[in-house]
């Protein structure tokens, strides 16, 4: 288990940005695929998108593709999730993980093996 800690929520109007980072202190985050993941509440957390280590591969869920952009800066072992034109389905606590399967992306939360606490990011008028 690695300490990962999110910051960037709040609270935003519709049609707004946020930029979430996601960083590490202890440990590199370029050997490791990093997944930004969301939890309403009341519902199962889903993958929001993954940047793969492997081969450098992004993802995004269909719901946030077009708007919300991930990506690495290596020299401050931080990854980033750029949100756009956020909606208020958006509203969520969002997550980020290491993978435990060496480097690849996957949607479901069960691959991914260091949390971190979390952000809410809440998107109302």
């Amino acid at each position: 288990q690695f300490e990962l800690v999110e910051s960037g929520g709040g609270l935003v109007q519709p049609g707004g940005s946020l930029r979430l980072s996601c960083a590490a202190s202890e440990f590199s985050l370029d050997y490791y695929a990093i997944g930004w993941f969301r939890q309403a509440p009341g519902k199962e957390r889903e993958g929001v998108s993954c940047t793969s280590s492997s081969d450098g591969s992004t993802h995004y869920a269909d719901s946030v593709k077009g708007r919300f952009t991930i990506s690495r800066d290596n020299a401050k072992n931080t990854v980033y999730l750029q949100m756009n034109s956020l909606k208020p389905e958006d509203t969520a606590v969002y997550y980020c993980a290491t993978d435990i399967r060496g480097g690849a992306c996957s949607d479901y939360p069960a691959d991914f093996g260091s949390w971190g606490q979390g952000t809410q990011v809440t998107v109302s008028s």
